[in-house]
């Protein structure tokens, strides 16, 4: 599933969306072109991309998200988990936890998160 997989300037447009959205479609050509220094054409092909990949939509000349950046992030970490670990949440941390020691304060707040999610 590719789908949730962005390049670097892809991210970089999603990051400015979700921090402006909802916002007319000629805002955000002048917004990409100051912030992005990128033109009209390289915006909308972009905005294409994005909205293909049903992340953003376009409707009646208002750009907004589909997804949100938080919903988006965890589709994005569903998917390195499966790809990389073969779905297992407690490889990834063991593997993670192989380089970087856990803090007293990370290890209470993974708790609790397991606590919420029993059942």
């Amino acid at each position: 599933m590719e789908y949730y997989k962005l390049g670097a300037m892809e991210t970089k447009f999603a990051e400015l969306m979700w921090e402006n959205e909802p916002i007319p479609s000629g805002e955000l050509v002048k917004l990409c072109e100051k912030e992005l220094s990128w033109k009209k054409s390289t915006t909308y092909t972009m905005l294409r991309r994005l909205c293909e990949r049903k992340i953003f939509q376009n409707k009646d000349g208002v750009v907004s998200s589909l997804i949100t950046k938080p919903e988006f992030q965890a589709l994005q970490s569903e998917q390195f988990i499966k790809e990389t670990f073969g779905g297992s949440l407690p490889q990834f941390l063991a593997a993670f936890t192989t380089r970087q020691k856990l803090s007293d304060t990370e290890i209470n707040q993974l708790q609790k998160l397991i606590d919420q999610h029993k059942g």
